[in-house]
């Protein structure tokens, strides 16, 4: 309760930011390197996190993305420095009826200042742009280690579950062995036999779905990780139905700055930014622009003329424009501009609230998890000596099979249920450390 009382508090503070409080520079922070993945102490899942950061193929896009924003930057900070060219050219015309020709050489430049800082807008704008692009990075990040956590944390279960479903058979088919001995020895009746083996083979009957769901997980990994399924299948054979550790501390005080940090609402404060720094250049449009034009040349009826003495020729010209009406469409930008902005800020809180919503969510799924855990295993207890009690009593005669029947299928149920519920545990890590952006 401690914990949600905190996620209000933090939706509270950012919900009541006003647009310029939202519209500041942002540094997106780096996700969590895979340290917290460490904490499992599983060489196997490390190791699938590092092939998957270097071979996923959504994360190499987001990469793209970034180098394409970075890019962006550049071109729109090109616009700080005049454009030059250079020219040579031949000429020939007929004036006052005599033809002749003109060589000419020069250099032109053309340089717009940058008086009202409209190109400062504009590279602002594209920084902010590129902000966007890292934050998606670090947001495919996180959901990358997540999925590939999810899904190696699902296959030990399934593999877990398998063990579980060999072992019960083995028992279960010594008991059968029972049922036909009291059987052939005239002690029980046949339905006995039936029933024993039904048991049986209903267990036997699971372990083709546990199969068709372990080769799925390991498909699952593989396309996380970008290769083919051969090439990881080896490291991820079955240890004796293990599950990774389900237990680890987690903060019941979290810092108020966590879920601001989370990739996505990191993404949607900078595409705040922006918004605004766009809306800042079709304000500017409205003023006046200042150029500069200029050139430096030569010109001559020969080519050997061009640099003779009176062949230069220079112009500067220094120009003021304004546009002074152009039919509302300035207006119209502006007013599109600032919707535009105030859609991102919706958006922005939305994202909040989602962030504050997903990690209460997975906090609560994880606590829940660990209660489910010690739950079922008093259940596990109770079912294996209800087992052994029965067993023990239709040995002696004392009660009929059916009981037997009955705690061998609640003993199957809630060792797997157990199962189940470490695993559950197990994704609501994993889900926690999505909810929380990387950052635990």
């Amino acid at each position: 309760m401690r914990t949600l009382h905190i996620y209000r508090l933090l939706l509270l503070l950012l919900l009541s930011l006003p647009a310029s409080a939202v519209c500041q520079d942002v540094a997106p922070r780096a996700v969590d390197d895979g340290q917290w993945w460490g904490l499992f102490a599983d060489p196997t899942l490390d190791s699938l996190l590092v092939i998957a950061r270097a071979g996923n193929n959504d994360v190499a896009v987001a990469a793209l993305r970034i180098d394409q924003a970075t890019q962006a930057i550049r071109q729109a900070s090109a616009a700080y420095y005049p454009d030059i060219t250079a020219s040579a050219s031949w000429q020939r015309a007929r004036r006052d009826g005599t033809t002749g020709g003109m060589y000419s050489l020069g250099v032109q430049a053309s340089w717009e200042i940058d008086v009202f800082g409209r190109n400062y807008s504009r590279v602002k704008e594209s920084r902010y742009r590129r902000d966007v692009s890292r934050a998606d990075y670090d947001a495919a990040m996180v959901s990358l280690c997540a999925s590939v956590a999810t899904a190696y944390f699902d296959l030990r279960t399934a593999q877990a579950q398998m063990a579980v479903a060999a072992a019960h058979a083995e028992a279960q088919d010594t008991i059968v062995s029972k049922a036909v001995a009291r059987y052939e020895a005239g002690l029980a009746s046949r339905l006995d036999v039936t029933q024993a083996r039904t048991v049986l083979y209903s267990t036997r009957a699971s372990v083709p779905a546990l199969h068709t769901r372990i080769q799925a997980d390991v498909q699952s990994l593989a396309l996380l990780c970008g290769v083919e399924a051969a090439v990881i299948a080896p490291m991820l054979q079955a240890r004796d139905g293990v599950q990774p550790e389900y237990r680890r501390i987690v903060a019941s005080e979290l810092p108020a700055d966590m879920l601001r940090g989370r990739p996505d609402v990191v993404a949607a404060e900078a595409s705040v930014n922006a918004a605004a720094a766009a809306l800042g250049v079709a304000r500017k449009d409205y003023l006046p622009t200042l150029s500069i034009t200029g050139s430096i040349g030569t010109e001559g009826v020969k080519p050997g003329d061009l640099f003779g003495r009176g062949s230069g020729t220079w112009s500067v010209a220094p120009t003021l424009s304004w546009t002074v009406f152009n039919g509302m469409a300035r207006r119209a930008a502006v007013v599109s501009a600032r919707d535009a902005m105030e859609e991102q800020i919706a958006s922005y809180r939305q994202t909040v609230l989602n962030a504050g919503s997903e990690a209460a969510n997975a906090l609560t799924a994880y606590n829940d998890a660990l209660r489910s855990i010690d739950l079922y295993k008093s259940v596990v207890e109770q079912s294996h000596e209800s087992l052994l009690l029965s067993v023990d009593l239709y040995t002696q005669g004392l009660s009929p099979f059916s009981n037997v029947v009955d705690a061998q299928m609640n003993y199957l149920t809630y060792t797997n249920s157990l199962v189940d519920a470490r695993g559950n545990a197990l994704a609501a890590l994993a889900n926690l450390y999505r909810a929380l952006g990387g950052a635990f």
